[in-house]
Order: structure tokens, then sequence, then C-alpha cells
């Protein structure tokens, strides 16, 4: 249905590894980003909406999350990652995007404004704020830091490779139901994502971004920590969901310093939503993204 009204495939590049896409519409061009776990399925209406209002809408599937993107160094930190959406824009003939990043896509989003603020004409942070902020703020409310235990889990590679496969990806469903309570995923949807999450490799991928993200060793953990602390110079649309099951609405507010938004920083909070609060009220989410992004129009 989706493919009937306007939505293509792409595949972009970055070296030798290959990223599926889909896009629609003409325009300023819009990178969507998403997280974890997910694909870029879940923006169908965003790119729908964006196109309508006059924007180039391309929402990619992320490193690892197949096999043609799985790199032979099975190198997954943040850095990697925002390199690989600086090198889309170039191919897509662009040398600016605005950027919008659901859950793991917000982190990377984060790092690819600080690797080169010049690219980018906005940023739009969905589900995850600012890492250093939400890491002190765990640490000292027993709500959010119950909430994040997954986190934990996921850094005992074999065991929590081993609890997301079994009983056909429960776990991932469960977590679906968990971070957005109240709201029933269709199944389309969920079946869609347990498919992904079949394919050889993305199961290690996915996990890995969050191993590696506590990488302080190599150069590529202390580039990517590096840049995770420094403030962000290009206008910042903040959106979290009022019922969110992973990131409290309250913990992502504290966690968005003003001072780390150089450009300006906007907050909104879905009401009735949760963690995947683009799915759950599209309507809603589709306007506040659009009307941030005519705001901040290049030239």
């Amino acid at each position: 249905m989706a493919e009937a009204i306007g939505i293509e495939s792409l595949t972009l590049s970055n070296g030798d590894l290959r990223f599926s896409a889909r896009a629609a519409g003409t325009g300023e061009l819009v990178l969507l980003l998403h997280g974890f776990p997910d694909t870029e399925r879940s923006f169908d209406a965003q790119l729908l909406a964006l196109a309508a209002a006059g924007y180039r809408a391309v929402a990619v599937r992320m490193r690892g999350y197949e096999l043609t993107s799985q790199p032979g160094d099975n190198d997954y930190h943040a850095v990697r990652m925002a390199e690989d959406v600086i090198g889309w824009i170039g191919q897509l003939n662009e040398t600016r995007a605005h950027l919008v990043g659901h859950d793991w896509g917000s982190i990377i989003a984060q790092v690819a404004a600080a690797l080169s603020a010049s690219h980018f004409a906005s940023l739009s942070m969905l589900a995850v704020p600012r890492m250093r902020p939400f890491t002190r703020l765990v640490s000292s409310d027993r709500r959010q830091a119950v909430r994040s235990l997954y986190g934990v889990f996921f850094q005992i590679p074999r065991i929590s490779n081993w609890a997301i496969r079994i009983g056909h990806f429960a776990f991932l469903e469960w977590l679906w139901r968990r971070w957005s309570p109240g709201w029933d995923a269709p199944k389309s949807m969920l079946d869609e994502l347990k498919a992904t999450f079949a394919e050889p490799g993305v199961i290690h991928a996915a996990l890995s971004y969050y191993r590696q993200n506590r990488d302080r060793r190599s150069p590529a953990g202390q580039v990517s920590a590096a840049l995770l602390r420094q403030a962000i110079r290009v206008p910042t649309l903040g959106l979290y969901g009022a019922n969110d099951g992973c990131i409290g609405a309250d913990i992502f507010a504290r966690s968005m310093p003003e001072q780390d938004f150089l450009a300006g920083l906007q907050l909104h909070c879905v009401p009735d939503a949760g963690h995947f609060f683009h799915l759950e009220r599209p309507a809603l989410v589709n306007s506040i993204l659009v009307e941030f992004l005519n705001a901040n129009r290049s030239g």
C-alpha cells in the first residue's frame, strides 16, 4: 500500500557497505535513523507526511541490520555510523540534510551533528536524550535504573544473544509492549521486525551498539565518547512520549540541558504515547516535525 502512494526503495552505500532505504518526495533532504529494536519501515508515516510537506525524506536501515551492511571489522562504534550518515548525504547529491533519529538513531544523530555540524540544517532527537546527563540520572533514579537494566543484560554476549532468539523473538515483542504500554503494535510490524532479527548477524550487530558504546580503550570508542559530550551546534527538537517505559518522560526532559544546544532547543512531550510515539500518534508527531523543519529550512 505504501509503495502505491509514493514510497520507493533505494540502496545507499558507505565504502563496501550497502544499506537498504525507503524514500519519498522531493525537496530538502531529511534523513531518518531508526533505533533498537526496529527497522526503517517504522518511519513510513513520517516519509509520506514529509513528502507532502515538500521534503525528500529517506529512512535508512542502519549498520548491521542486514548482511550487506555488516562490516568485516565488526566496528559498530557511534562515530563509524555517524560517518555512514554523512556519506549518505553526498551519495544523495546533497551537501546538507535535516536529521531525525529515534532511540539509537538519536544517539547516532547527535554524534553526526557533533562530527560535522555544517552537514545538518537541523536535528530531531526522538525518545533518547543527551547521554551524559541521562547516565548521571540513571545512577540516582531507582525507577529509571530498573527501566535501563536491559542495557546491562546486553553486555553478556552469549546469554543475551540467545535470549533474544528464543520463543520466536518473544523478548523483542515484550520490549515493544513494555516501552509503549497500552499500545498494540500491528502483527505485521512485529513480524517484519522478527524477520529482520532472524537474518544472519543482525542480533550480534544490534547488541554491539550497546557493547561498543562502553568502549573507552580503542580510538573509535574514545572519539565516539568525546563527540557525545560535545555541545550541539544545530537547531534541535527533542520529542518524547509521556508514557515511555524505556526512558521516563521526566528523565528525558531533565537530560536535555539548554546549555548543550547552542543553536536552540525545542522540547515537546507527546501525550498518551510511549517509546514508539511516532507509530502511536503519527499525525501529531508529523505535524510537530514539519513545523520544526519548516522553521529551519535552508536559505
